[in-house]
């Protein structure tokens, strides 16, 4: 590309090296997502112009911490309307990501952004994940979606007992927002916890955190 679009500054100032396939499918992001919001919203109308800091750039935050190496299967555990997997997906475009959600016309738009990007390495499915047998993750990532407990409770039986990267044993990882310390007590888990806004400097970040617990 010959110039970085304005609207992914806010993605491209954290993460330097996309390749151009990878920058153009950051920026059709705005397009698809504009399209289809219009017929099945999955997006807050507030929050659509706000779509690469609040959704794109989130999302992100896994892999600024993470930074996932080799081949782990990774599976979204209510995905909604592809997030974090979808731009995770455009991150890492040699894993494979899982996107399941309970509602069928949040993975309707899923397919439809996944065919529009050309991911590849995109697979869904139209179901809750404590229902999915008979396969096997090395990680399970997860945005906002249910209590800490709960994500732990669906994800575990998902999840290999053994160590894929070499700086991260296999496990949960999960955004979140607000006072944690309730819903980690009720989980009875010690996740590791960073706070976003340390990660990236913006005012959105404030009392939004990465937490990961290793099975």
């Amino acid at each position: 590309m010959e110039e970085t679009p304005k609207r992914l500054e806010v993605i491209t100032q954290y993460f330097s090296d996309f390749s151009e396939v990878q920058l153009q499918q950051l920026q059709q992001l705005d397009e698809v997502y504009r399209y289809w919001n219009e017929k099945i919203n999955v997006i807050s109308r507030k929050d659509i112009d706000q779509l690469y800091e609040r959704h794109v750039l989130h999302s992100l935050a896994i892999a600024a911490v993470m930074d996932f190496t080799g081949s782990p299967e990774i599976i979204d555990i209510g995905t909604g309307g592809g997030f974090p997997g979808i731009p995770l997906a455009i991150t890492y475009p040699d894993i494979s990501f899982h996107l399941v959600d309970s509602i069928g016309k949040k993975i309707k738009v899923v397919n439809e952004v996944a065919t529009a990007l050309q991911l590849k390495n995109i697979t869904t499915q139209h179901t809750r994940a404590e229902d999915i047998t008979g396969r096997k993750f090395d990680f399970a990532i997860s945005r906002a979606v249910a209590p800490l407990k709960d994500l732990w409770r669906w994800s575990k039986p998902l999840l290999r007992n053994q160590r894929t990267m070499e700086s991260f044993k296999n496990g949960l990882v999960c955004l979140k927002g607000g006072d944690m310390a309730t819903e980690i007590a009720e989980s009875r888990l010690n996740p590791k916890i960073w706070n976003l806004n340390e990660v990236f400097d913006r005012e959105y970040f404030k009392e939004k955190y990465l937490l990961y617990s290793p099975i």
